[in-house]
């Protein structure tokens, strides 16, 4: 019989990549979800479809084997976690809260049944220090003794698939990019490693993590940032990018990033790597099949101008160590300018209200703001020091 692999979150990570990998290594998938026509549909068809999307044209990848609970099926849910062999989490960091206390449960349950069966979770999330953060989650649903460290393995991943907002409404279809290298910590696991196609564990995963973030989350906002800057009437993340002015600052800012990562992980990464990183991460930022907007990449400006998201946490890191950060800052500046509207001509209300809450304020007083300082660990004077650094940064022509 195959091994079991229960995958709580049918979304698009779910369903495009960490279901099909699986699936397609041996296991059968069953997921738990809270969308009722998902699990329904699933369970009638017992498979759905990839649509691969490249400059190549289109693949269909046939997922067989799967099936599908609702989370309200708790006692249905219990048994499939006691008895997976691997089990994976795809529901969004914010998520998480709701689903802790019934997972808890469950594992608590196998731990009763199969004391000497230690459960691997693949946290499929890209969450910084996410074990740390999960574990926060789980203890006080569990007993003072329970051994959590030693019977759940808290996997920490990067994950660098691009899916976009689909446009059909069939959820045995889902479109995503071919890339499927599904990278894992190698020390969170308890159980041997599985022999999967597509799994790539790696130590420190720290710094796979910064990697996506201040690599691929980065340019990527970056190309919808300066992609607006000099084309607002351009639509398309593959339509500004093939403009090689824009081409060109997005991978001179990439670059940028990427050697303050090579000072930060200096015995993790080679110059050789990333650069062919930034290479492959551009080829697939234009890609105009997966049908990828300025607006969806750039919006929710709040949360990505953050200290200690894309732009703003790499900018601290590079004045923390003393590096030049001036291309970051202009991308920066270029996204407190950002009013792209979606294909009906409709603005982010979030960031309507956001850049209006901005619009008034002096330079660095609009910095501080836009980066959340006051809700920061990070040393006054450093942050200081950054905002007025910006009054020294050109903006976008």
């Amino acid at each position: 019989m195959k091994p079991l692999f229960v995958q709580w979150g049918g979304g698009n990570i779910g369903r495009s990549f960490i279901g099909q990998v699986f699936a397609r290594s041996g296991y059968r998938v069953v997921f738990i979800d809270i969308d009722s026509k998902l699990v329904e549909e699933l369970n009638h068809h017992k498979r759905y479809v990839v649509e691969a999307v490249s400059r190549d044209g289109l693949e269909r990848m046939q997922v067989e084997d799967v099936s599908a609970l609702h989370a309200d099926q708790r006692e249905e849910v219990e048994k499939a976690i006691v008895e997976a062999d691997l089990m994976g989490v795809s529901v969004g960091k914010n998520a998480w809260p709701f689903i802790a206390k019934q997972l808890s449960h469950a594992i608590r349950r196998r731990h009763k049944t199969r004391p000497d069966s230690p459960l691997d979770i693949i946290l499929a999330e890209n969450i910084h220090e996410g074990a740390k953060f999960v574990t926060g989650l789980l203890t006080p649903h569990l007993p003072e003794t329970f051994p959590l460290k030693s019977y759940v393995g808290l996997i920490e991943t990067s994950i660098g698939k691009m899916v976009p907002i689909q446009k059909g409404n069939d959820p045995l279809v889902v479109r995503a990019e071919p890339y499927n290298e599904l990278i894992v910590d190698k020390k969170g696991f308890l159980n041997p490693i599985p022999p999967v196609d597509d799994l790539h564990p790696v130590h420190p995963i720290g710094a796979y993590v910064d990697r996506k973030l201040f690599i691929h989350n980065l340019g990527h906002a970056c190309a919808a940032y300066i992609g607006f800057a000099l084309h607002p009437e351009s639509h398309m993340i593959a339509q500004v990018l093939e403009d090689k002015a824009v081409f060109a600052q997005v991978r001179k800012t990439m670059v940028q990033s990427m050697e303050i990562l090579l000072h930060l992980y200096p015995k993790v990464f080679t110059r050789k790597d990333l650069e062919r990183h930034i290479d492959d991460l551009l080829l697939r930022f234009g890609n105009r099949a997966l049908g990828d907007t300025v607006f969806r990449v750039g919006r929710d400006l709040r949360r990505k101008l953050r200290y200690d998201d894309r732009l703003m946490g790499i900018i601290v890191e590079a004045q923390r160590i003393g590096m030049a950060w001036n291309r970051i800052g202009q991308a920066y500046l270029a996204a407190l300018e950002f009013t792209a509207h979606d294909s009906d001509g409709t603005p982010w209300k979030a960031d309507v209200e956001f850049l209006e809450e901005l619009s008034k304020l002096p330079l660095e007083e609009k910095i501080c703001e836009a980066s959340g300082w006051k809700e920061s660990p990070l040393p006054p004077q450093l942050c200081h020091t950054i905002a007025q650094s910006f009054l020294l940064v050109p903006r976008f022509a």
